[in-house]
């Protein structure tokens, strides 16, 4: 069954558009390995047959100690602005991003959290239902690297084990030299090992690699969006195709649902 959605508000911008899949920042610290975007996901794309992904906006949420820089990041790719006096994040905030992946439009919505512990209890309820959780730490302050684990624990507690993808990104990579950035890039991706996640180095200041990470994280939740549409939609055709004898009120009759009416009742 072929979705015929009307896309959602105006036109994606041009530099929002993702036609290849963008690849990793560096093979030590990359769990999907894949550069193609994975042959069902192609199929369906192209067919226009992803259900309701394109309808549906998914969850990102952004998370690391108070002056991490996760509001310059977010504000890096969303706004294409930087702000050396931003005032720290109260709570929680967010934007939207709207996106064409392969043909098919696709929003985010990224959740930038407050660092402060005292904002702790209100923020994590904004953690559920994320399909991202991105970790952020600063390059200049090791300290804040060792914190992201625990980061991390806190926002995957609100949410179903294996439910989201997850990214460690380090900031502020404009404050570090060549060497030094060498050798605490190699303890992060360590880290990052632990925690499962795949692993960037930014410059909100520069704008380096911004666009790149969100480029990649946009298309890794795309592709995981469809595959999960495709598998409900296998699954819900299976249960109903799996020949259950349906009882008729008043009558001793019993009728077998059939093949045919399986792609009528499918979701």
């Amino acid at each position: 069954m072929k979705s015929n959605f009307m896309p959602l508000g105006p036109p994606v911008s041009r530099d929002r558009v993702i036609a290849h899949f963008p690849k990793w920042y560096t093979p030590e610290a990359c769990l999907h390995f894949n550069e193609h975007f994975h042959g069902q996901v192609k199929n369906a794309c192209q067919q226009r047959n992803t259900g309701t992904v394109g309808l549906k906006v998914s969850k990102v949420v952004v998370v690391g100690d108070l002056c991490v820089g996760k509001t310059s990041l977010i504000n890096r790719f969303c706004k294409d602005t930087f702000d050396r006096d931003y005032k720290a994040t109260i709570g929680v905030d967010f934007e939207i991003e709207r996106f064409e992946i392969a043909g098919i439009p696709y929003s985010l919505q990224i959740w930038d959290t407050a660092g402060q512990e005292k904002f702790k209890c209100i923020a994590s309820s904004y953690y559920r239902g994320a399909q991202v959780i991105i970790t952020a730490f600063d390059l200049a302050d090791i300290q804040t690297l060792e914190h992201t684990k625990q980061w991390l624990e806190d926002a995957l507690r609100e949410n179903e084990p294996d439910s989201s993808l997850k990214f460690l990104v380090g900031t502020k990579k404009d404050l570090l030299s060549g060497a030094v950035c060498e050798r605490t890039e190699a303890d992060a991706i360590r880290v990052a090992s632990e925690m499962q996640a795949e692993y960037w180095s930014v410059s909100a200041k520069t704008g380096e690699n911004v666009k790149k990470f969100f480029f990649r994280v946009a298309a890794l939740t795309f592709e995981q969006s469809v595959l999960q549409e495709l598998e409900k939609r296998d699954s819900c055709r299976t249960q109903i195709g799996e020949g259950n004898f349906i009882k008729i009120e008043g009558s001793s009759a019993e009728t077998q649902e059939s093949s045919g009416h399986a792609s009528l009742g499918c979701c």
